[in-house]
């Protein structure tokens, strides 16, 4: 098979390193890709958010498959255009992406399908989204939730702690515009305590069949504080989250969700994810996204004992599998970010990496690129997440303790890690 990945981030180069493992492939693209996919796959310098561009591109190379990497171009109908066209796709359609494309939808999307997820208000203007904060906390919610409704790269969610830190930040984004339109409507919800895991399942209409379940550590800094980011790091899979909890948010989350996209007229087929909160009384949904999610990739790809393109084409033509074989291994993904991240200041000017071949070539470690660019033979730092620097170990400690030494044979400037992941206690 022919393969062109949409993309040029650390999940899109997670999945070109699996599939370029992959025997039945015998061609790989990746558009626009990056420094370290250019390595393993033809990059094509055409963004994610150019469909026609796109489409004329898997038509001109006469590719069998086309994997969508990131939610926005799945937003957008990219699915939809690539299938008018006949070409195999792996990713969902317009309307069923909405239900990332819009958090104001996906929650009212559950509330009638009774999909089990926090108390929520959706508010478009500042004093009514302020009267719904009041009475919250004085039910005596000390921790809320704010969320832009849109895409925004990791950066919609803010838990704030009381009313006024709640407010503020409603105003940042309905009445500042902070995060642009994705922020002009908010969804504000109860705060959830437990504990947080994320389960993936490959979806054919009312179909259901999970992944491996793993962990997400969204927070800049250790300790899960300071702002959420898009994720500094993963591991897989996750003591909180074992055979039973998984066939349980597969019986109340997955299936129903899949059932209610059908029953409106949204079938979906692709990856469906469903971020999970493990509270007291059961897995409630904190979000939805429709692909892959990062860095959670970066720690799935490697642990997968399958052909990942036999296995994502079979989604694409709805031969969906019962069932996806993992290696029993653990898998730890640390993220190395700009200085900055996740701020506005994340701009930074470009700077060198060093010690790439060295992480690279140490036993059961992969290096995933997400924000770099190649400049005059050397790989250049882009902002963001620059790397994710994956490790696999017998045990989650060994797999933990790999994925650091490699970290630390790696330096940019103005680098930030995060040297918690995989190590929170699970007793």
């Amino acid at each position: 098979m022919k393969i062109l990945v949409v993309g040029g981030g650390g999940r899109e180069h997670a999945l070109c390193w699996g599939l370029s493992r992959s025997r039945s492939v015998t061609g790989l693209l990746c558009a626009p890709g990056n420094a370290g996919i250019a390595g393993i796959a033809r990059c094509v310098p055409i963004k994610i958010d150019e469909p026609t561009r796109l489409a004329d591109l898997a038509d001109a190379e006469n590719v069998d498959l086309v994997v969508v990497g990131p939610e926005a171009p799945l937003v957008a109908g990219l699915a939809d255009l690539l299938q008018s066209r006949g070409r195999a796709v792996f990713g969902c359609s317009k309307a069923a992406a909405e239900l990332e494309g819009s958090k104001a939808y996906a929650k009212a999307f559950m509330a009638r399908h009774r999909v089990p997820t926090a108390a929520f208000g959706v508010f478009s203007e500042a004093g009514e989204a302020e009267l719904f904060i009041d009475t919250l906390c004085e039910r005596g919610d000390r921790k809320l939730v704010v969320k832009a409704d849109g895409l925004a790269a990791g950066k919609g969610v803010v838990i704030c702690d009381g009313a006024e830190q709640t407010k503020l930040e409603v105003g940042k984004m309905v009445t500042d515009g902070h995060l642009g339109d994705a922020g002009r409507r908010v969804v504000i919800e109860e705060f959830l305590e437990g504990r947080e895991a994320s389960l993936m399942a490959l979806v054919d209409g009312e179909r259901v069949t999970p992944l491996a379940p793993a962990e997400d550590h969204k927070t800049i800094f250790d300790s899960d504080r300071g702002p959420m980011t898009g994720g500094m790091g993963a591991i897989s899979p996750t003591p909180v989250l074992d055979d039973l909890s998984v066939a349980r948010a597969v019986r109340e989350v997955l299936e129903p969700t899949a059932r209610g996209l059908v029953a409106e007229g949204r079938p979906f087929r692709g990856v469906l994810y469903a971020g999970l909160m493990l509270t007291r009384e059961g897995p409630r949904v904190l979000e939805f996204n429709v692909r892959f999610g990062d860095p959670e990739t970066q720690v799935l790809i490697p642990r997968l004992d399958e052909d990942l393109a036999l296995l994502l084409h079979a989604v694409a033509i709805g031969e969906l599998p019962e069932r996806v074989r993992f290696s029993s291994r653990s898998a730890v993904c640390v993220v190395m970010a700009a200085g900055g991240y996740p701020g506005p200041s994340d701009v930074q000017p470009p700077a060198v990496i060093s010690g790439l071949e060295r992480a690279a070539a140490l036993a059961d470690v992969v290096v995933f690129h997400a924000g770099t660019r190649s400049e005059e033979g050397r790989v250049m730092t882009a902002g963001g997440r620059v790397l994710g620097v994956t490790a696999l170990g017998d045990t989650l400690a060994s797999a933990r303790a790999r994925a650091y030494q490699a970290v630390d044979t790696i330096s940019f400037a103005g680098a930030q890690v995060r040297r918690d992941i995989g190590g929170r206690s699970y007793t």
